[in-house]
């Protein structure tokens, strides 16, 4: 099975397919269902044009999955030439009037059905085959049996379904629900997850309250069968106090807003015998961590299932899923409705946090040779002065060890890679190194300096606005991540995401 994986913006694309992605999905503008992801602008085609010559096996969708109003006809017309310069070898859609247009401007560019068209049986995969789609993403309601049913049915066209990530309450994601409270259509890539807000449950009614409070305020099983189906129970967010939802169950549910994630990487083998082609990741709005981990533990599951590793060489990679921010996992629709009905609660949670990011080797013997010159210049600088401003100059430094250049040393075996940095890090913090191939490897304070590469000066602690490199014995392979241990995580505990009014 081909894997598909998500590339929010060409830093993820790279890691998606460095990290083990057959295929990556991305968005260009604001013709895809998340706006919110980083998507493609400008001149970044020339970045992935690179990439693919880099990854020649690698293939590029573009998602186009948003409901096209006229005047988003109109703007997509306006940005022809732009999408021409894309290596585009399939676009997603899901709105039937991109059809035509899309077949005449490219001609070998192929059709697939989004998911958003909710596709979910036999004669509706013959339709769109007909209108000359190439593979269809399934809705994701349908059944492995039914998959199967479909595959039967048409075994020339490709069938793709999601694997992993975050699913909607809506149907096949198509959600009214943020734009009701916040203004912002997820039909139209805005989607504000408001299915993952905090809510209180209430009652709209104090009548019946009242009649059960003369009864010593016990619930029967029958009157809470009867306040759940009598639509009196109702949902407040937090933030909009006065604004209610109301909750209805039925007979065999009560479906309220947050889903699980779908997680399916201990049933490929299921997906491969019931005819599905290609597998999808879901996130494009997820980090440069959460693209590689999630695509690298699919990658050795994949590879496990075709026997091109073990599974006990896979099961560690796998394993390391629960290292990402994640909620509760499901098997969706896949083999029992009643699973994907089963909601949660919380944001999403990690107990690493991404640090930095390795490129490449660098020149260790030039920045070695940079600080060399660093200390002789300022010990000249010094030197030149006048006694008594040198004597304070050497005072001070004295009394401030922290002034004093401080520049990298020769180590036997050592090198100098480029480092560049996401978040804060302090020298003296235990890192961990992940690559593709390696599970994870520890790097200890003891086992690196931070380093300026352009003067060879030591850092005490670098962030995203510092140029930067790192000199460790480790032999460090391009495209490895760096995290540490996030302080603030507690195993069971969902932390505040800072949602504010979004």
């Amino acid at each position: 099975m081909e894997l598909v994986c998500p590339a929010g913006n060409v830093d993820k694309l790279e890691y998606a397919y460095n990290y083990g992605a057959d295929t990556a999905y991305i968005g260009l503008k604001r013709f895809s269902l998340r706006i919110k992801a980083d998507n493609f602008y400008d001149d970044e085609y020339k970045r992935v044009i690179e990439l693919k010559k880099k990854f020649p096996k690698k293939r590029l969708f573009c998602a186009l999955n948003i409901s096209f109003h006229n005047h988003d006809m109109d703007q997509f017309y306006k940005n022809l030439d732009y999408f021409h310069q894309y290596p585009i070898d399939a676009f997603i859609v899901q709105d039937l009037g991109m059809v035509r247009l899309l077949q005449k401007e490219f001609p070998g560019v192929h059709l697939h059905l989004s998911t958003q068209a909710s596709c979910m049986n036999k004669e509706a995969v013959k339709m769109y085959r007909d209108l000359g789609f190439k593979r269809v993403v399934l809705g994701r309601e349908v059944t492995l049996e039914e998959i199967r049913e479909i595959k039967d049915e048409n075994p020339d066209m490709e069938l793709e379904c999601f694997a992993h990530g975050a699913m909607c309450i809506a149907y096949s994601g198509r959600c009214l629900m943020s734009a009701y409270l916040t203004g912002r259509s997820a039909q139209s890539g805005f989607c504000s997850h408001t299915c993952r807000w905090d809510y209180d449950l209430g009652t709209s009614s104090s009548q019946r309250l009242a009649e059960l409070n003369k009864k010593g305020g016990k619930l029967t099983e029958a009157d809470a069968k009867l306040i759940a189906q009598s639509g009196m129970l109702r949902l407040e967010e937090h933030q909009r106090p006065g604004e209610y939802f109301p909750v209805f169950e039925g007979d065999d549910f009560t479906a309220i807003l947050s889903s699980k994630d779908l997680c399916m990487i201990d049933h490929l083998e299921d997906m491969k015998k019931a005819g599905i082609d290609a597998i999808k990741i879901e996130g494009r709005m997820k980090s440069i961590y959460y693209v590689a981990m999630v695509t690298r533990a699919y990658r050795k599951a994949l590879d496990a299932l075709d026997g091109k590793i073990s599974y006990d060489e896979a099961r560690p990679f796998m394993a390391a899923l629960e290292e990402v921010a994640h909620r509760e996992s499901t098997t969706g629709f896949y083999y029992n409705r009643g699973d994907a009905d089963k909601t949660t609660v919380g944001a999403s949670d990690s107990p690493y946090e991404l640090a930095s990011t390795i490129e490449e080797e660098l020149d260790t013997e030039k920045i070695l040779a940079a600080g060399e010159k660093l200390v002789a210049d300022r010990e000249a600088e010094i030197n030149a002065m006048h006694p008594n401003a040198k004597a304070a100059v050497l005072r001070d430094l004295e009394q401030h060890p922290e002034k004093v250049v401080r520049t990298v040393t020769k180590r036997e075996g050592w090198k100098i890679y480029k480092m560049n940095p996401l978040n804060k890090i302090d020298e003296g913090t235990d890192l961990e190194l992940v690559s593709p191939d390696v599970l994870s490897l520890k790097l200890p304070a003891s086992d690196y300096e931070f380093i300026n590469p352009v003067t060879g000066e030591k850092r005490s602690w670098v962030n995203a606005d510092h140029d930067c490199a790192i000199y460790t014995p480790l032999k460090i392979q391009a495209g490895t991540l760096v995290r540490m241990k996030d302080a603030e995580y507690v195993p069971g505990k969902i932390r505040d995401t800072g949602r504010g009014n979004n």
